[in-house]
């Protein structure tokens, strides 16, 4: 289950996606995820497919590979179903004891879990086609205003980069550590839930122990190497628009106006 979580990996692919400038792909993220919150109805979600899967096959990422980082988040998206399904009020549809399931119930329901799939998956193809750097680079160009109000834009930038590169490096960690612990008789997989999340207490202390001792190495590697960041500092690929860019804004501004115009679709 680990293992499967895909959020932060990068992966390596000769792709038109790939070869997008990052603030392109950030605001296409940004974009996308605005647009599942926009659409009201079917058709927008039908239009938000479409455009997800032809991104995907663009990317050459191997669907099967993007969808397993779903697995982490099912307990999450049951939850929002049931709980939509069963507290939203309207016209009965069936009834268990107390609990009664509404027709407009339901269509919450199935349309909160398309989102929060749609959401993690679009937010998936940012992160497994920019390496960390270019994400890094996107970031701070793209947040380059705020530095007329004093935000210290390079060192956000940098904390995000290196918050999102970190994710699959203590998900490996935490990994091993449950190894190490089932190999030493203790027991992640059986019991109910509340059992289970009581296993997973003796995990917190290693792993907090490694990510404290993987940031001070980090600070000190990037010390010793004398890194000061802020204005003065060069990029060794300058980010540049091409022509493949400006497409990818046109495309991405077609696709807000049929999401837009969906609304109004009855």
């Amino acid at each position: 289950m680990i293992r499967e979580i895909t959020l932060g990996q990068y992966y390596q692919a000769d792709s038109v996606i790939h070869k997008l400038d990052p603030r392109v792909k950030l605001v296409a993220t940004i974009c996308f995820i605005i647009s599942l919150f926009v659409v009201n109805n079917w058709f927008g979600y039908v239009v938000a497919a479409i455009f997800l899967a032809i991104v995907i096959k663009l990317s050459k990422v191997p669907f099967k590979f993007m969808i397993k980082g779903m697995k982490a988040i099912v307990f999450i998206l049951m939850i929002t179903v049931v709980f939509n399904l069963f507290l939203t009020p309207g016209e009965a549809l069936v009834s268990v004891w107390k609990l009664t399931i509404t027709k407009e119930g339901a269509r919450i329901a199935v349309m909160m879990a398309i989102r929060l799939s749609f959401l993690i998956i679009g937010s998936s193809v940012m992160t497994l086609t920019t390496t960390p750097n270019s994400l890094t680079d996107g970031m701070e160009k793209l947040m380059n205003p705020l530095k007329a109000v004093k935000v210290p834009v390079h060192e956000v930038a940098m904390m995000m980069s290196i918050a999102l590169r970190f994710i699959p490096i203590l998900l490996e960690e935490t990994d091993k550590i449950m190894k190490a612990q089932i190999a030493r008789g203790a027991d992640f997989e059986s019991g109910n839930l509340v059992k289970k999340a009581k296993a997973m207490v003796p995990l917190l202390v290693p792993l907090f122990i490694s990510a404290f001792r993987r940031a001070n190495d980090l600070a000190m590697a990037m010390e010793a190497r004398c890194y000061r960041g802020g204005d003065h500092r060069t990029k060794m690929k300058p980010l540049k628009y091409r022509r493949r860019d400006g497409i990818a804004y046109l495309v991405l501004v077609c696709y807000l106006a049929v999401c837009v115009s969906m609304n109004f679709v009855i």
